[in-house]
């Protein structure tokens, strides 16, 4: 597999697409895993698996948002023991480390760092850390050589199925005011949004209804607390905000949480001509 012109070379541990494998790219020294929570204890006596590195644990929470905990190890088996028994959100495992020794505890500690903010900046997914980690302090040619290592993890989770460090790309590439897509209702909602090709991005500075109907789906219901409670959402002057961009699943769920009622975002959301965004796609495809 070549994606962005390097090689990419997946391995199937067990022989199962869904079970244990791993990933290289051509010219570079780093090795990724990917476990199932569940195969843990069949990796125990892998050797790779007890060098330094760095691990990815990823999970969902309740209403379905993605989660992850960014964490370093000098043995990453030992580590990956210990959240089996203290960490019950997560269901499978992605971390890296060097085939040639090169990692040490402190390049691990800068990589750790590096990547919590990158998840910060993407805000795809909710982070389980509790505290933000600390950043050694690395030579300038460490540094370089870390960036670059970084660049391989983004590249190889975003193969390996998450795109937790993968900024938002809108899916219209032309002029940015043609891909806007916008919702008014009487219940105070104001939003501006871009389909993307992951789900609907509801842009910053818009506002999400003030209440809800009666009628709407109790997990519509549950998730509308929850970004509120996360403060996705936040109340200011007496409107509720969205302070940042944020990726809804689709364009219905993004127009039922602006709206405060059920919705179909595929008539709801509208461009500056008037048209919805399912009349714009059928005339972008035809």
């Amino acid at each position: 597999m070549k994606k962005f012109g390097k090689t990419i070379k997946l391995f199937l541990i067990d022989g199962e697409p869904n079970g244990r494998m791993t990933c290289e790219l051509s010219n570079w020294t780093g090795k990724a895993y990917k476990i199932p929570r569940i195969q843990i204890k069949e990796s125990y006596d892998r050797q790779d698996l007890k060098k330094t590195g760095i691990y990815l644990l990823f999970g969902r929470g309740d209403e379905g948002k993605p989660i992850i905990y960014i964490g370093e190890a000098e043995t990453i088996i030992d580590r990956l023991k210990q959240h089996i028994s203290q960490k019950e959100f997560w269901n499978e495992v992605i971390l890296f480390m060097s085939k040639d020794e090169n990692l040490n505890k402190a390049h691990v500690k800068y990589l750790e760092s590096r990547l919590y903010e990158l998840a910060q900046e993407t805000n795809r997914y909710d982070i389980e850390n509790s505290t933000k980690p600390t950043r050694s302090s690395i030579s300038e040619s460490e540094i370089a050589e870390m960036e670059e290592f970084i660049e391989n993890v983004r590249l190889l989770t975003n193969t390996l199925g998450h795109k937790v460090f993968e900024k938002l790309v809108p899916i219209n590439t032309k002029k940015k005011s043609e891909g806007l897509f916008f919702i008014k209702s009487i219940r105070g909602a104001n939003a501006i949004g871009i389909p993307t090709s992951s789900g609907f991005v509801v842009l910053k500075g818009s506002e999400v209804a003030n209440e809800i109907v009666p009628s709407l789906r109790d997990n519509f219901r549950r998730m509308r607390e929850t970004i509120i409670d996360s403060e996705v959402v936040i109340m200011k002057e007496g409107k509720l905000i969205l302070p940042e961009d944020y990726e809804f699943s689709s364009p219905s769920t993004a127009a039922t949480i602006v709206m405060g009622r059920n919705a179909n975002g595929l008539t709801e959301w509208k461009n500056k001509k008037g048209l919805t965004l399912k009349e714009y796609e059928a005339s972008e495809n035809s």
